[in-house]
């Protein structure tokens, strides 16, 4: 039996994409997921581990919906293998009933995961360089001047949120972390 695995990490993305290519690969069941690729203990992905069957196929759209890493990936391979369960990524063209399908699963895991890795390699030369030249990340600091009279303003009651936050030159949510701040201080 062909069943489908479907995931997208939060509600705000679609799986159409996904679900269209499962269905066209005559997929059975199709398990549908929004979670992280980092959490391993998926609850859809939990609930087709516990359905399959010798025989089976697991069919997914693309590699890093069903794993994020290669040794996650690696380690779904082998329970699969374990459970005498094929696996088929169809943008990658894998097909692990073969034996090259096995090694190419393995080889573009690698790859993924070095991709991932050089990410993360140049993202920190990155931060690093801006540091030495005195830039750093995160939010801009926040004039404490403004911050004192947009709470001045807001005690007062005499200016709605909106005016508030135009008049001192703030947002919305920069308003209500700091009224937020000052309330677990008291």
């Amino acid at each position: 039996m062909n069943i489908g695995y479907a995931r997208a990490s939060t509600h705000d993305q679609t799986l159409n994409l996904q679900l269209d290519a499962l269905t066209k690969a005559d997929c059975i069941k199709i398990f549908e997921e929004y979670e992280s690729g980092k959490n391993k203990k998926r609850p859809e992905l939990l609930s087709m581990f516990d359905m399959l069957r010798e025989g089976d196929t697991v069919i997914v759209w693309k590699l890093d919906r069903i794993g994020r890493n290669t040794k996650h990936l690696i380690e779904i391979s082998e329970e699969f293998e374990r459970l005498g369960v094929n696996f088929i990524s169809l943008k990658e063209n894998i097909d692990t009933s073969t034996a090259t399908g096995k090694f190419f699963f393995r080889i573009m895991a690698s790859l993924a995961e070095f991709e991932r890795d050089v990410l993360v390699e140049r993202t920190t030369a990155g931060l690093k360089a801006a540091r030495a030249r005195g830039r750093y990340g995160g939010r801009p600091p926040v004039n404490k001047n403004k911050i004192a009279t947009a709470l001045k303003m807001y005690d007062s009651k005499e200016y709605t949120i909106l005016e508030i936050c135009e008049l001192c030159k703030i947002s919305n949510a920069t308003l209500y972390r700091y009224l937020k701040k000052r309330e677990s201080i008291n």
